[in-house]
């Protein structure tokens, strides 16, 4: 199942964060990274879990100079991806889902919330890979861990809500709860087939601790007064 699209009729504020975020996201894709064609910028700027565990910023086998402190990596890779259907994706996800938590939040909570769920996200990542050894050294990238916060949040504060989704040939309409509990349902299972194994591609830890950190922090994010006013 694709989302396509959800229920938007009780917004009541533009989501001007959600829109920069996106904005961002593809302005460095296209720019900084070439649209994936500047690997030199892609291996200086991802996360890389052996330089977040040592502090140490590692160069060779691939990996390029980075020149801002590897913890700041953290925050850049959040801002990066690896392809076209890999921004697109997250693109859809982030734009269908955010507004209705930047709706409830506000501007600033909104910001800090997607930040922090990323944070946390690929600590979960870099932690996985320390647990089980490996990708140690494999670069990581991409808004995924942050959108998963973005999804756990959702998946509390609106769980009835009607999304739709693209299941070929047709589109259907699914209550949040389904369409988003059957994405982190995935994601466990995948993330336990694929642990321990390198080169899968996919950070399953980072979706899977991002979701968490939504659940966990989202009530303390949501605007009490907004809340109320839904």
């Amino acid at each position: 199942m694709i989302p396509i699209g959800d229920d938007n009729s009780g917004r009541t504020r533009t989501p001007y964060i959600n829109y920069l975020l996106i904005a961002i996201n593809v302005i460095v894709f296209v720019f900084a990274q070439g649209m994936g064609a500047n690997e030199a910028f892609t291996m200086s700027f991802a996360t890389v879990p052996e330089e977040i565990l040592r502090n140490t910023d590692i160069k060779g086998g691939g990996l390029g100079a980075t020149p801002i402190p590897v913890y700041g990596t953290i925050l850049t890779a959040m801002f990066m991806h690896g392809g076209f259907a890999h921004i697109i994706g997250n693109m859809m996800y982030l734009l269908i889902f955010g507004d209705n938590l930047e709706n409830v939040m506000g501007h600033k909570r909104y910001l800090i919330f997607y930040l922090l769920c990323g944070v946390l996200a690929t600590l979960a990542h870099v932690f996985m890979s320390s647990y089980t050894h490996t990708g140690m050294y494999t670069p990581s990238l991409g808004a995924s861990g942050a959108i998963a916060g973005v999804l756990g949040g959702y998946i509390l504060l609106f769980p009835k809500n009607k999304i739709r989704v693209f299941l070929i040939p047709f589109i259907i309409r699914v209550n949040a709860f389904i369409a988003l509990g059957l994405w982190i349902a995935l994601q466990v299972i995948e993330g336990w087939g694929a642990m321990g194994r390198e080169g899968t591609g996919v950070a399953y830890a980072a979706h899977v601790g991002g979701f968490i950190a939504g659940l966990l922090l989202v009530r303390f994010f949501v605007d009490k007064r907004l809340a109320r006013a839904r």
